[in-house]
């Protein structure tokens, strides 16, 4: 099988996964700023686009054969702008964003998630991003609920711009009080809680905070956790330490302008769905989409 590459496009950060022979042979993960920018100017910013490029000229490298996928930021841009957009790209690298649902974003992300693991008993799957959040709940490899929800990080770091600081002016229970009001009541509960949507290891990774291999189920692609005791902690200690420190220790210091909202807004999950586990990953759309591809190239 010839090489391909799937690019997500999210409303902060761009990922890349080329593969071949069904296994990957190239992982990139670029912030850029779509939803921020297109909040500020009511446009998607040429500086932004120029990003993407570059990005689709690192996978020309590996494939031709790329897809490339818009999620919360295009679908809620005008179609003429998206036009714009698409129109670019195909006279440039003869590709089209395809815009993705934001049921068929969840559909995608939590199928890389439960696929191939077993485990008896509730799981939710949490996807995150700038823009969107989604809950997917699974028991026993079948989906039993979801919940969709039209804000991300990018909104709550705009709400709070001091997160975005050394150490913030607000403090986690005011961030935490705002984000209970959008997420309201959850009248389900999952023992263990996938992070999933982004590279949840990164934040753990460059703080320096201690994972658990994961006992619970066998995983390639989920190999730790921790309890909720240690997330509470982990969590509540974001928003009192300093992120400068953290940004010096990361090759990518942008990432993090959105990482404290994403502590806040996993923790009040956690606490809503009475999760003892949770399972931080890199797991995300193209993981689901993969297996879908291949499919259709077999």
């Amino acid at each position: 099988m010839q090489a391909f590459a799937i690019i997500e496009i999210g409303s902060n950060n761009t990922k890349t996964h080329i593969y071949k022979n069904e296994k990957m042979i190239y992982d990139d993960n670029t912030t850029i700023e779509f939803k921020k920018n297109y909040n500020n100017n009511q446009k998607i910013a040429e500086d932004d686009l120029n990003k993407l490029f570059n990005v689709i000229e690192k996978a020309l490298q590996y494939t031709k054969d790329i897809h490339v996928y818009g999620c919360s930021i295009f679908r809620n841009i005008h179609t003429e702008e998206l036009n714009n957009v698409n129109s670019k790209l195909k006279s440039k690298f003869n590709v089209e964003i395809e815009v993705v649902s934001q049921e068929d974003e969840a559909k995608y992300t939590a199928l890389g998630c439960y696929h191939k693991i077993k485990y008896n008993g509730n799981i939710c799957v949490f996807i995150g991003g700038g823009g969107s959040i989604e809950l997917i709940f699974v028991n026993n490899g079948k989906v039993v609920d979801k919940k969709y929800y039209n804000f991300g990080v990018v909104d709550v770091t705009q709400k709070f711009n001091s997160l975005k600081d050394d150490i913030p002016k607000c403090t986690f229970n005011e961030v935490y009080n705002y984000i209970n009001k959008l997420i309201g009541n959850i009248n389900i509960e999952a023992e263990v809680l996938i992070l999933a949507g982004g590279d949840h290891l990164y934040w753990y990774n460059n703080a320096g905070y201690k994972l658990l291999e994961n006992t619970l189920y066998k995983s390639k692609n989920q190999k730790y956790m921790i309890t909720k005791d240690m997330s509470d902690d982990y969590d509540h200690n974001a928003l009192i330490t300093s992120l400068n420190q953290i940004r010096e220790r990361s090759d990518n210091p942008l990432w993090f302008d959105g990482s404290r909202a994403m502590k806040v807004i996993t923790n009040l999950i956690s606490n809503k769905i009475h999760a003892k586990y949770i399972i931080p990953t890199k797991i995300n759309m193209e993981d689901g989409l993969k297996e879908e591809l291949i499919n259709q190239k077999n």
